[in-house]
């Protein structure tokens, strides 16, 4: 097909939430108090397990790269999203939108294949401790993050690369920020290359490491069944607890947005975007003694006097 016709669009339109002046200054006020509290919340996190050498562990380690992850998503949509609703305008550069798009995608990517390497590594610890040192070393696990970083990269920029985004049908999209799909539904030409490589794509990021997941957590189980003291089990089973209440938020948001109406995914992408990241360190802080008292340690020592 010859696109040599049409205009060359360098902006699209993000629809975003309401046009009412009032909804718009209190999702603006909400939304802002929700970036301070992800921020905050995963940036102590961060500082936390630095400075407090009983944290120094893979498990705690992967942490800090999940919560590096969570900043980096909502900083990569919330500042834009924040901007439009206060100057009541959704207008975004093509290359904007596509950058945006690419971030998303990639730390997307890279939570799925963290969670995975996180079961991994409590599985370790439960089901072989004598081994777990040897196991995750920390040459393994400074490896194992460059692999998940690098590939999540690559895969993130392969729709770029496949099918270089020429808009023909209209500059409109019905959303809050350039997710893929909504972005997809503008461009020209036959996308069904396209549409496969995204279907073998999320299968591998998202059913492969879930799969894993589950797997992981299956041998934790019986493990902890053959343990005879019960206090022992649900100490051990606590260390993962906080793991699993973030995998079923994250696959849980994940599913309700792969099954919601188009026309309402905006909205279930929002509550998805906030939730997880804004939760994430209390999960950890809260059901983990561990983190609780370097916590305490930290405000100790930092606090003003």
């Amino acid at each position: 097909m010859d696109y040599g016709n049409q205009t060359l669009l360098t902006e699209l339109i993000l629809v975003g939430l309401t046009q009412n002046l009032k909804a718009r200054i209190s999702l603006s006020f909400l939304f802002l108090f929700l970036y301070i509290m992800i921020i905050l919340g995963n940036g102590f996190l961060i500082f936390t397990v630095i400075v407090s050498p009983q944290l120094h562990t893979p498990m705690y380690y992967f942490l800090c790269n999940l919560s590096f992850i969570d900043l980096g998503f909502t900083t990569c949509n919330v500042p834009k999203l924040l901007h439009d609703i206060f100057f009541n305008t959704g207008i975004i550069s093509v290359v904007g939108c596509l950058t945006q798009m690419i971030l998303s995608l990639f730390l997307g990517m890279t939570e799925c294949i963290l969670l995975a390497v996180m079961a991994f590594d409590r599985y370790i610890a439960i089901c072989s401790p004598l081994r777990y040192t040897l196991i995750m070393s920390w040459r393994v696990c400074n490896c194992t993050t460059v692999i998940m970083w690098g590939v999540s990269l690559i895969l993130a920029l392969i729709p770029i690369i496949m099918k270089p985004f020429v808009f023909c049908k209209g500059n409109i999209l019905n959303h809050v920020a350039c997710e893929i799909l909504v972005v997809m539904e503008l461009a020209c030409g036959d996308l069904s290359s396209l549409e496969m490589h995204m279907f073998f794509q999320s299968f591998f990021v998202l059913v492969t490491p879930l799969v894993f997941i589950v797997v992981s957590y299956i041998c934790i189980i019986a493990s902890l069944l053959l343990i005879s003291s019960a206090l022992s089990r649900s100490k051990a089973f606590s260390t993962c607890a906080s793991h699993l209440t973030v995998v079923i938020m994250f696959y849980g948001g994940t599913i309700t947005i792969g099954s919601t109406d188009p026309n309402n995914l905006k909205y279930i992408s929002l509550i998805y975007g906030f939730v997880t990241p804004t939760m994430n360190p209390f999960i950890y802080s809260l059901r983990n003694n561990e983190v609780k008292e370097a916590f305490k340690k930290v405000l100790s020592k930092y606090s003003v006097k």
